[in-house]
């Protein structure tokens, strides 16, 4: 199996991405929001607690998204791996992650991280709200924010599993095909695929 972390802050283009890789290796794609949406809307007990949280403007716990997750994994048992996007966002999700998959025999193979400049993101982003119609990316304050929260909550993802050799820098600058070409270079000679 090949489970992959991709990984870079907002605007990065971890989800245009994610959705090529998926077609080019049969992966399924898990997106701690999709997660969310489908608990939520189903109103299925971890939906209905982390709409508790959420309503009280809380961080849903991470014994909760982790539950959400071994459900879609368990849900999805003869997949050819996983990408996770969005998830795991901090060093506790990340050990979390690593024991469920012990679980089942598995272990992460890599994290993808995309590396895009602040002001490019920016860039990014304002232009997506242009058509995403979503509030965050159309002010570049928050824009702002939301890279420095990335860069001092998330960032430790990448070096726990640099600390394996499983972390993996690549340019997210360029054309949407020339990305991917990078990431299928990387998948492929790490997983001999």
């Amino acid at each position: 199996m090949i489970n992959i972390i991709l990984f870079g802050p907002p605007g990065s283009g971890k989800g245009t991405q994610a959705a090529k890789l998926l077609e080019k290796y049969n992966l399924l794609h898990i997106s701690t929001g999709d997660l969310f949406r489908y608990e939520i809307g189903n109103k299925t007990e971890l939906g209905l607690k982390a709409r508790s949280y959420m309503d009280k403007g809380e961080l849903v716990p991470d014994s909760v998204t982790i539950g959400m997750l071994r459900n879609k994994v368990e849900a999805n048992p003869d997949v050819e791996g996983y990408i996770f996007d969005g998830f795991p966002r901090t060093v506790p999700q990340s050990k979390a992650l690593d024991i469920l998959l012990a679980e089942k025999g598995e272990e992460v193979t890599m994290l993808l991280e995309l590396l895009v400049n602040d002001e490019e993101i920016v860039s990014r982003l304002l232009e997506r709200a242009k058509v995403s119609g979503r509030s965050d990316d159309a002010d570049e304050s928050i824009i702002r924010n939301r890279i420095e929260v990335y860069k001092k909550n998330t960032t430790p993802v990448a070096d726990f599993y640099a600390k394996t050799g499983k972390t993996h820098k690549i340019n997210g600058i360029g054309e949407i095909e020339e990305v991917f070409e990078r990431l299928c270079g990387k998948i492929d000679v790490t997983c001999s695929c």
